[in-house]
């Protein structure tokens, strides 16, 4: 799959193709009903398809500080996009001046002039331009000046909206089943091991501290099953994934104040996975944080988590 940044990376060459336009974060089942879209009506016309995505979030931009969390690294959107079918991901640096353009101009300058759209495949609720002012039908008049089809895919899926603010909803309440019934596939989070306190190691659980990239979207606190996988490109662990029992909180009972997210990969304290890049994947909520009045009744607690957590991920 290529990979642009910014309409300048598109090569002088490219003739037409089939566009999907979105923030795509999550690549959620909705998401993935445009792409499949996408991609068949570029098959049957014998073209490339071409998904526009944005960085920063749109909203960062226009209303400065209300960012949302993020689903997806950009680089893990990517990876879903290519799984999909994609030909190229064109990621449009969204700027101020860019959100002035009005919906004519956004048209012509991305989808026409450098992609030579011939089908354009956004959200059914798809707004676009100077305060977003077109929506569906303001893109099909515009197929029509530009010669090219707009099609308007639904989002709805048992009589919910699929969209990646459902989704966050989910997960601020630990909903991590929810969550997944929307994505399609468990929600992750990344980040790289770090040192942390070691309590967990002197338990007889050792657990990966991960640090994660700011406005990543992690659970509310709580104990969770999930898999913990290496993703460090020529690490020795590169590509192993192991059932996890995951905490995320701050410790209530060490009096901690940093809320973390540690990751104990099942029957395994042979790990050394500093500097790695990781993945978690969560499965199940198993319960809520808690402050325990001894170390022999967390440890306790401990072990019930990890056969739960070895019965989910069976």
């Amino acid at each position: 799959m290529q990979s642009w940044h910014g309409l300048d990376g598109v090569p002088e060459n490219w003739g037409r193709s089939v566009v999907t336009i979105g923030v795509f974060d999550g690549v959620h089942l909705g998401h993935q009903r445009m792409v499949a879209q996408t991609v068949g009506m570029a098959r049957d016309l014998g073209l490339p398809s071409v998904v526009v995505t944005f960085d920063p979030h749109p909203d960062e931009v226009v209303r400065p500080g209300t960012q949302p969390l993020r689903l997806t690294t950009l680089h893990r959107q990517a990876e879903l996009l290519a799984s999909l079918g994609v030909d190229a991901v064109c990621v449009l640096p969204f700027t101020l001046e860019f959100s002035r353009m009005s919906p004519d101009e956004f048209v012509q300058t991305a989808l026409v002039d450098r992609l030579h759209a011939a089908g354009v495949v956004v959200g059914e609720n798809f707004r676009f331009g100077h305060k977003a002012s077109g929506d569906l039908d303001t893109l099909r008049t515009l197929g029509e000046k530009y010669d090219f089809v707009a099609v308007g895919v639904p989002l709805v899926s048992d009589g919910v909206t699929i969209s990646s603010t459902f989704i966050r909803e989910r997960l601020g309440v630990g909903d991590v089943v929810g969550a997944a019934a929307a994505l399609g596939r468990p929600h992750r989070v990344e980040g790289v091991v770090v040192r942390g306190h070691q309590r967990g190691r002197a338990l007889g659980f050792p657990t990966a501290n991960i640090e994660s990239p700011p406005l990543a979207a992690i659970p509310a606190e709580g104990v969770y099953a999930g898999w913990m996988q290496c993703v460090q490109a020529h690490s020795p662990y590169e590509g192993q994934r192991w059932p996890a029992a995951i905490s995320i909180g701050t410790n209530p009972t060490f009096d901690g104040v940093e809320r973390t997210v540690e990751a104990y990969a099942l029957d395994r304290d042979d790990l050394d996975l500093y500097g790695a890049h990781v993945a978690v994947d969560f499965a199940e909520r198993l319960r809520d944080t808690l402050r325990f009045d001894s170390i022999e009744a967390l440890i306790e607690q401990m072990h019930q988590d990890v056969a739960r957590a070895r019965e989910v991920t069976a």
